[in-house]
């Protein structure tokens, strides 16, 4: 299972892009196959590298499809292998930490 944080974001389309990212976000509301966050910045998807990053695709598609004529996107990928990870466990994690040393 993959971590994933993705910006899909229309270029030289002014100042606020919310439609665009709207329209990403419809590809994952409209599918049950990875969780997934809206965050201020990034989009975190959690789940098969390999579905994430085909949904990534439809959702740059979308962005075209709402009428961009060039798009960026930022991809980060936290792939672990050694054991199951989560993005609730690596908040989880972390906070914990926080608490045990207050």
């Amino acid at each position: 299972m993959a971590i994933v944080a993705v910006s899909i974001s229309p270029v030289g389309e002014g100042i606020s892009v919310s439609r665009y990212v709207t329209e990403a976000l419809r590809v994952l509301h409209n599918q049950s196959r990875v969780e997934f966050r809206l965050d201020p910045m990034f989009t975190t998807l959690d789940g098969d590298l390999d579905e994430i990053l085909a949904l990534i695709r439809q959702m740059q598609e979308a962005v075209f499809a709402a009428g961009a004529e060039r798009v960026g996107t930022v991809i980060k990928i936290d792939d672990r292998r050694d054991h199951a990870a989560s993005m609730d466990g690596k908040i989880a994690s972390v906070r914990q930490k926080l608490e045990s040393s207050e």
